[in-house]
């Protein structure tokens, strides 16, 4: 029997289309929305062992993504005309890479992780009485965790009116688990998979619109020319 459940985004029917180990050890369902296509796990009942090391082992590309995505925030940030003297929020941070280097870009970055220690941007973590508000937050790597992305996209937009964010959007022909590297089997802490539909969605939600180049999206509430946020990101790999 095809189990169901509600879609997380725009609460419609959400299907059971897919089973996949993760971890190596636990059979669980995958279910994909009939009108927005988001892709759901059921209960996370595994994250608690899935976080025992925050950062998987197999996040081999965390150095050189850290260093584009400081390249392309600073283009975002000096292209949509950011105030040099903004304050700004990394919103899971993990060891506080992206901070540092923002910060040696002199932007005035900081930190926030309940699930990681700040190596590198200590004495820069968020307090949230003292700190605030934020001009932009980026939140890279952190939807596709969420295990409800409305809760969590209302918090970022409640310390932020811009929210510079990264997630792969799932392929037009929707892979199912084992054929897209995307689902984390490994490591089994991705348990929500978007849509251009459903992140279109969840901006709209938060009254915002959404800007995106491939992986990486802006949610904001100014109107930006999209063209000229593509360049941004396109940009960002020629810079030394």
């Amino acid at each position: 029997m095809i189990q169901e459940a509600m879609c997380k985004i725009c609460s419609g029917h959400s299907r059971e289309f897919a089973t996949g180990k993760v971890m190596s050890k636990y059979d669980i369902r995958y279910y994909r929305c009939d009108l927005c296509g988001f892709i759901q796990t059921e209960e996370p009942y595994w994250l608690q062992e899935a976080y025992c090391k925050p950062i998987n082992q197999s996040d081999t590309g965390l150095l050189s993504r850290n260093i584009y995505l400081s390249k392309v925030t600073r283009n975002v940030l000096e292209g949509f005309h950011f105030s040099p003297t903004a304050k700004f929020l990394d919103y899971g941070g993990g060891y506080g890479i992206l901070v540092r280097l923002m910060r040696d870009y002199r932007k005035n970055f900081y930190w926030w992780d309940p699930s990681c220690e700040n190596l590198f941007a200590q004495g820069y973590e968020h307090r949230e009485i003292i700190e605030g508000p934020y001009e932009l937050l980026t939140a890279f790597e952190v939807l596709e965790h969420s295990v409800d992305p409305i809760k969590d996209m209302e918090k970022m937009f409640a310390l932020a009116p811009n929210v510079l964010l990264t997630t792969e959007c799932i392929p037009e022909h929707c892979p199912k688990p084992g054929q897209w590297w995307y689902y984390g089997m490994d490591h089994g802490q991705h348990i929500s998979l978007f849509s251009r539909k459903s992140l279109e969605i969840l901006a709209h939600r938060m009254g915002a619109q959404l800007y995106s180049r491939r992986s990486i999206h802006l949610m904001t509430r100014k109107k930006l020319f999209n063209p000229s946020f593509q360049m941004s990101c396109i940009l960002a790999r020629f810079i030394s």
